[in-house]
């Protein structure tokens, strides 16, 4: 018998394209490129013979200006036909942009006198931000190497450590104010995790309280709403004669620290400000469990109050914990104005550089807020997604007075 003839072999398939990003994101590379462009092009370091004095810009050498040139255009070029590249080049743009800063610094200050400043200049801070919407965009092209855009964090940390950016002014004043300045950091936190416990310790009762007459959400919310309409700086200044008189009619309290400045009427303006968000989104919570699910509870036997500890507070935490997140972001801010009534903080920092018209200090204190704010938002809002996930997650229903 003759053997049966071989199946022909099947054609190979042609490989796939890449998938085409979407037209926004490809945009937000684009748009990213922009800032990183001029930034590459204009003065990135300014030097002073101290910190007050007026300073002479310095651009980059050509063939720094044209490396970073390259990496302006890189990542949005990358976007379309390797996306998955894209947050590696981000990275690489955010580290050489710190690079280039610590480079020049060094290069400015050789030879100068010891009170001589080298600042970032205007370059410096429109290729940064170009550089980290750049990342940003780089999560969103793909989200399977997202860790790609984050790798500039180590090789930032790694600078720093190495002594690459010791030049620069912003991390001298650090060097100068020393332990004052960790200090003035944990007053910051003091003050934000004082009123954020007192505006829980009063906020949860009165939610719940509130849940169960739903005839009084409107004049609940109300007053907190109106407590929010109030700009930080005149509550805080409306505070100090209450206070003041009721530290000399009560000379305990006085004991205790209260009085019309400092930390007390920051604390009393905080917990207000951090009401809002803490029993809106507890109402919400709490109501958008399901009265099915309550039904059932009832059913099977369990009290009211077993009812809310085990059902109710459970499927609500995940929504209610949004406006904890919400509440704490808010009161990083707040706790910088609270500055100015000699509360201390980071703020301190902030409003001694604009009197002085020290870009430095400011930075010195607005930076380390803004990344405190950022970091309290994302381990909080990844608390949410983790009780989310284990203890479900109550509905959102419309409520008088705003949603979270």
């Amino acid at each position: 018998m003759r053997p049966a003839p071989a199946a022909p072999a099947p054609e190979a398939r042609p490989a796939s394209p890449p998938p085409a990003l979407r037209g926004d994101v490809q945009a937000v590379f684009w748009l990213a490129a922009a800032p990183m462009l001029a930034g590459a092009l204009l003065p990135w370091v300014t030097l002073r013979p101290n910190r007050l004095a007026p300073g002479e810009a310095l651009a980059v050498p050509v063939a720094m200006a044209a490396g970073l040139v390259l990496l302006a255009l890189l990542p949005a070029l990358a976007a379309r036909r390797r996306p998955a590249w894209t947050g590696l080049l981000a990275s690489l743009a955010v580290t050489a942009a710190f690079g280039v800063l610590g480079a020049r610094t060094h290069a400015a200050l050789a030879g100068q006198a010891e009170f001589a400043r080298a600042s970032a200049s205007s370059g410096f801070w429109l290729f940064l931000p170009g550089a980290l919407t750049a990342a940003y965009g780089a999560g969103l092209a793909a989200p399977r190497t997202r860790w790609t855009s984050w790798l500039w964090l180590p090789a930032l940390l790694a600078l720093v450590l190495g002594g690459t950016l010791s030049g620069w002014s912003v991390l001298v004043e650090a060097r100068n104010e020393g332990p004052r300045w960790g200090q003035e950091l944990l007053t910051h936190l003091r003050l934000v995790g004082g009123a954020l416990g007192a505006a829980l310790l009063i906020g949860a009762p009165l939610t719940v309280w509130t849940a169960r007459r739903p005839r009084l959400t409107g004049a609940v919310l109300g007053a907190a709403n109106a407590v929010q309409t109030v700009p930080s700086l005149a509550l805080l200044g409306l505070l100090i004669a209450p206070l003041s008189a009721l530290a000399t009619a009560v000379p305990a309290l006085r004991a205790l620290g209260v009085a019309g400045i400092g930390a007390a009427p920051a604390l009393v303006a905080m917990t207000l400000y951090a009401l809002l968000p803490i029993v809106r989104n507890g109402l919400v919570a709490l109501r958008g469990v399901p009265a099915g699910t309550v039904d059932a509870a009832a059913g099977m036997g369990m009290t009211p109050a077993q009812s809310f500890w085990r059902i109710e507070l459970p499927l609500a935490l995940p929504v209610w914990l949004s406006g904890v997140r919400q509440a704490a972001v808010m009161l990083v801010g707040v706790a910088a104005v609270a500055a100015l009534i000699g509360a201390g903080g980071l703020g301190t920092y902030i409003f001694k550089g604009l009197q002085s018209a020290a870009a430095d200090l400011i930075l010195l204190g607005a930076v380390p807020a803004a990344l405190l704010a950022v970091l309290l938002d994302a381990a909080l809002r990844g608390a949410e997604g983790w009780l989310g996930a284990r203890l479900g997650r109550a509905a959102d229903p419309d409520l008088p007075g705003g949603t979270p």
